[in-house]
């Protein structure tokens, strides 16, 4: 069964091992699927061109402007890269966004955002023909209008829930630049029932980015896992079980 892996620009910069990890996974038999984000570098570009956007509840308010960037950001310049430099370390990976093949369909639920899209469907079909194929999927957080056409911005926390639920996934990983869920007190909670993990949110202890990786955790219905995508070798010790974080159940599981 695949692996799920989701990885933010925070924890992707100079001395970081996660390519190298997905490589030697896929070496090892094992099946990744990573789907990225790339807040930082969407965040650079836009100060470069002077586009104004701001966050709701952990999601980025995205008007017209924005989504071009959004676009050109994640399905281009990060999502090329990335496959770029995992070929580089001896992987074998392909790049899709949630638009090729509707993998990601979408609708607006909440205007008050923009052209962000909620995930009514995941057409894993084209994920499961690259693994077999012997490909790492490496997937750009945008979804789709299927019927009008029109590309969603889809936060990649979410993107990774939907996608682990869909593929049934043997566990989700969420490499972050955090040790794991904090406590009031700062310190790391090592496991997390649907129950306890919904009341951090309604209580405010967990906040910001930490609001829609909860909330994928509880969909996914896999086992999930919260860690330091800093630290050397974080996904190849999370995979073999030496590396601290967070356990998060499904509410199915």
């Amino acid at each position: 069964m695949p692996i799920v892996v989701k990885i933010g620009g925070s924890t992707l910069g100079e001395g970081d091992t996660t390519l190298e990890d997905l490589a030697a996974l896929q070496r090892r038999e094992e099946s990744p699927v990573v789907v990225h984000g790339g807040g930082k570098e969407i965040n650079r570009w836009l100060d470069r061109l002077g586009v104004q956007s701001s966050f709701v509840d952990g999601l980025r308010v995205t008007d017209e402007a924005v989504l071009e960037v959004v676009l050109a950001v994640l399905a281009g310049t990060v999502n090329k890269g990335l496959v770029a430099q995992l070929i580089a370390r001896g992987g074998r990976a392909v790049g899709l966004s949630g638009i090729d093949t509707c993998l990601l369909e979408a609708e607006v639920r909440r205007p008050e955002l923009g052209q962000v899209g909620e995930i009514t469907r995941v057409d894993d079909g084209m994920l499961w023909l690259a693994l077999r194929q012997g490909y790492i999927p490496v997937i750009a957080p945008i979804g789709v209008d299927c019927v009008r056409g029109t590309p969603l911005n889809i936060n990649a926390d979410t993107a990774a829930g939907e996608i682990a639920r869909a593929m049934k996934a043997q566990r989700l990983i969420f490499l972050t630049d955090v040790p794991g869920i904090v406590d009031r007190g700062g310190e790391v909670i090592p496991e997390l029932t649907a129950a306890e993990a919904r009341r951090l949110v309604e209580s405010g202890v967990a906040s910001g980015g930490m609001l829609p990786k909860i909330e994928a955790c509880l969909r996914s219905g896999a086992t999930c896992r919260i860690i330091d995508g800093r630290r050397p070798h974080a996904l190849l010790r999370e995979v073999d079980g030496d590396m601290a974080g967070t356990t998060v159940a499904g509410e199915n599981g």
